[in-house]
């Protein structure tokens, strides 16, 4: 039943696609303004129509090499993982379908949550309260944003709140982990030794098909009703947010030019950006063309402040590099040093993710918008 419950509801959402939705679904308690079981407004919570686990979470999926994942394009998107000597992949066509994939990497239990609705994928770790749980698709949604459960307490979370929102834990902060996302064409240039998210998932889905239509790029189609509609930028646009003290700036894509960006067999290059944010200073980096922008502060543990810019074409380094400082440190796409005198060290990640404008502005309405001086 629940198989054919999914089923039906991507087949609706397909269809929603093609003219603008007139009848959003019916708020989970309608007409309440004020629960003070929830920390979120539970008449803006929606039934996105599977119900709980109707779009079924994976937990430690079967993985295959770079060689194996045939079903994946070059401009299809992943979520890649760097922790240790582990390098993973999690696409998007497998997280279209499930949304979160419980996962470990090495000595870390992790949650790799992503929100089709609001193009959010971010990485979560799934230790709380020093036990190891699994979270799992609750089938509500918030300003059209996947609400997970942890199955240890039954409480909910908000995945672009980044916090519980419900239960026993609520108020309780996720710990996020860095992710990066890109295209796979990027993902495996970077790293071609990655493991991927294999299809053999134990359901049967149609991965090789986007379950919802034009959604993506259909700007006027917001399925469910959001709380502000911020028109700045079109509503589908992919935006880098970053969040800090409970407000979020937005960097958008075309911020970073490709007229110096390449991707060679043993160099890697971006444009890299300086920005102050709320009285942090920022470091980011990132490319158009090759679709991914990462973020850091500039300020390391010890008080050191650096500068930074791209490493040059030609330089030959040990690993791919990204941004080289003012020290003579070279810096990969997840923040380590891999060569000069702080080799070892990881420059802190900004709590940031990728996800689309109208997301951003309904969650944090107002938020700034960087432009370039």
């Amino acid at each position: 039943m629940k198989i054919i419950n999914i089923l039906l509801v991507a087949s609706f959402m397909i269809g929603s696609c093609e003219k603008e939705r007139t009848n959003p679904q019916t708020p989970v308690n309608q007409g309440a303004q004020g629960d003070a079981s929830w920390s979120i407004p539970r008449h803006q919570i929606y039934d996105g129509g599977p119900g709980k686990d109707g779009i079924p979470a994976l937990t430690l999926p079967t993985f295959v090499s770079t060689e194996a994942a045939s079903y994946l394009s070059d401009d299809d998107l992943v979520i890649g993982v760097k922790y240790g000597n582990t390098v993973k992949a999690y696409p998007h066509p497998i997280l279209d379908w499930h949304e979160i994939i419980n996962d470990d990497l090495e000595n870390k239990a992790v949650s790799i949550n992503y929100c089709p609705l609001t193009g959010t994928g971010i990485g979560w770790e799934r230790t709380l309260n020093g036990a190891v749980t699994t979270f799992g698709v609750s089938g509500l949604l918030y300003n059209s944003n996947l609400i997970l459960y942890d199955r240890s307490t039954d409480s909910h979370w908000s995945q672009m709140l980044l916090e519980s929102v419900n239960g026993s834990l609520k108020g309780e902060k996720a710990e996020t982990v860095a992710v990066v996302e890109t295209s796979w064409q990027t993902w495996k240039t970077l790293y071609p030794n990655t493991q991927v998210v294999s299809v053999q998932t134990g359901f049967s889905r149609n991965y090789f098909q986007y379950p919802y239509g034009d959604y993506r790029t259909n700007h006027q189609n917001i399925i469910f009703p959001i709380s502000q509609n911020d028109q700045r930028l079109p509503a589908k646009e992919r935006v880098h947010g970053i969040i800090l003290d409970g407000k979020a700036k937005a960097y958008r894509f075309h911020d970073f030019a490709d007229s110096d960006v390449v991707v060679l067999e043993d160099d890697f290059n971006g444009t890299a950006l300086e920005d102050d944010f709320n009285g942090t200073a920022m470091v980011l980096a990132g490319s158009q063309k090759h679709n991914f922008i990462v973020s850091f502060e500039r300020t390391l543990p010890d008080g050191t402040l650096l500068s930074f810019t791209t490493v040059q074409e030609g330089e030959t380094l040990q690993e791919k590099a990204l941004l080289a400082d003012n020290e003579g440190n070279h810096w990969d796409l997840f923040g380590h040093a891999i060569d000069g005198p702080r080799s070892g060290q990881k420059l802190t990640p900004t709590t940031s993710f990728i996800g689309y404008w109208f997301a951003w502005g309904a969650f944090y309405p107002g938020l700034d918008l960087y432009k370039a001086e």
